[in-house]
């Protein structure tokens, strides 16, 4: 008999504003995209700013920090489970405002064996061990992981004033309905948070904070993550113009494989196989010395400026073709998606205790 999805309400852990401050002081990005200047100016604007907990300079000070504030009533606990409904609206790298709505909750973690919830990309054991110590530490998941699954949601989104607001990110508690039988029918898709759902299946936790977002959400949305690489393999320099190269790209069927490499002197459209995807063609060409950007003007600049020997732009990749890669137990290579917006840090947390 198949695994099947469980999620439940949860009694959430939160900041109590009278106590900490304004949630916009409070709340940060997830912990992996900050660097050090973004963290210490993070730590400056609140001490009691979530990165503290999340970004923290050893997990025995965060461990302090959580106890520290439950105990004086900077962070409170709820009296009774609740689902929640979020609702983020934000403009993306083009442009465009947008609204994505998605369902917080706690999920019971499976292993991926079980094809419950599917991964998609590769990980790493040094980031999944700094997870790890820091989620022992605290018992409790202090961010939630992003997942994904076909289908309408099974609520309706509340109207009224939201409970919580901040930054585009609102929040309301909604009542259970059919939510827990319609995910018992669901298989999930790790769209962001594959390190610290490993670092959960191995600790041996039972439930993870995570947020839910349908796969028919207008607002879901994946840019590229475009590569600028040291060294290319076996490809001739093009000479064509890089406006030309994109716009060729743009045209191309989803079906095969393309990309534009950039060179100085000029671009070229490279393609690949049926049934691939960009960043698999462009992994091909560049295996190593690879690194990221979702701004096309930034690869190129590298590539000007002499810092990298060429740098590949390519197409979003379609949610369509990562659940089909992830349904055959395929991985596919770092930074395949870029999600947007990341979800917010602070808004909610997930003890693992019941006090």
């Amino acid at each position: 008999m198949a695994r099947m999805a469980v999620v439940k309400p949860i009694r959430a852990v939160r900041y109590d504003e009278s106590v900490a401050g304004p949630l916009d002081q409070l709340v940060a990005p997830p912990y992996d995209v900050i660097g050090p200047d973004e963290r210490a100016d993070l730590q400056a604007r609140n001490p009691y700013n979530v990165v503290h907990l999340t970004l923290p300079d050893d997990e025995g000070e965060a461990a302090a920090l959580w106890r520290d504030w439950r105990s004086a009533g900077v962070l409170v606990r709820e009296k009774e489970p609740s689902f929640w409904a979020l609702e983020q609206v934000y403009v993306g790298p083009d442009g465009v405002e947008r609204l994505r709505r998605g369902l917080v909750a706690a999920l019971r973690v499976e292993p991926y064996e079980s094809r419950v919830v599917l991964p998609h990309e590769r990980t790493h054991a040094e980031p999944k061990e700094g997870r790890r110590r820091l989620l022992e530490a605290l018992d409790a998941h202090v961010e939630p992981i992003f997942l994904l699954y076909d289908g309408e949601p099974p609520y309706e989104h509340p109207e009224g004033e939201p409970e919580l607001e901040v930054e585009g990110a609102r929040l309301w508690r909604i009542p259970p309905g059919k939510i827990v039988e319609a995910f018992a029918q669901k298989q999930l898709l790790i769209a962001d948070g594959h390190h610290r759902y490993e670092t959960a299946v191995m600790t041996g936790v039972e439930h993870i904070l995570v947020v839910l977002v349908s796969t028919a959400d207008p607002g879901l949305t994946i840019f590229p993550t475009h590569r600028i690489v040291d060294r290319v393999n076996g490809t001739p320099p093009g000479s064509g113009s890089l406006d030309e190269a994109v716009a060729a790209l743009r045209a191309q069927p989803y079906e095969r494989a393309a990309a534009v490499l950039y060179r100085k002197g000029g671009a070229a459209l490279v393609e690949g196989d049926e049934g691939q995807l960009d960043v698999q063609l462009v992994e091909a060409l560049a295996p190593e010395g690879v690194s990221y950007t979702p701004s096309m003007d930034e690869a190129v600049a590298a590539v000007e400026q002499g810092r990298a020997e060429g740098a590949f732009i390519v197409r979003p990749a379609r949610i369509e073709d990562v659940f089909r890669f992830s349904e055959a137990g395929r991985t596919l290579p770092q930074k395949t998606t870029y999600f947007y917006p990341k979800l917010l840090s602070g808004l909610l947390f997930l003890p693992l205790d019941d006090r």
